[in-house]
């Protein structure tokens, strides 16, 4: 799987709301290209301690195998639109 958006400056709050709302598996791609599926809340807590700054994301790449899911994580990216 390719990563379809890379995300910038996510509140992480609104960023874990969405993740529940996600049909399919939601991976999180590292730099060191390990991959974590998102789903789990085991992996939100690894994934995202590694990737928190201040209480933002700083950077993170997202795989979705869902269509729906994309959409998601991409109007919240883009548009800071939860739901």
């Amino acid at each position: 799987m390719t990563p379809i958006l890379d995300m910038h400056d996510i509140n992480v709050s609104e960023f874990l709301a969405v993740l529940d709302t996600c049909e399919g598996n939601v991976y999180l791609v590292t730099r060191d290209g390990d991959k974590l599926n998102l789903r789990s809340k085991l992996s939100q807590l690894v994934g995202l301690t590694q990737l928190i700054e201040g209480g933002k994301i700083t950077k993170a790449s997202i795989v979705c195998e869902n269509k729906k899911d994309e959409r998601k994580l991409f109007r919240l990216n883009m548009f800071r639109e939860v739901g």
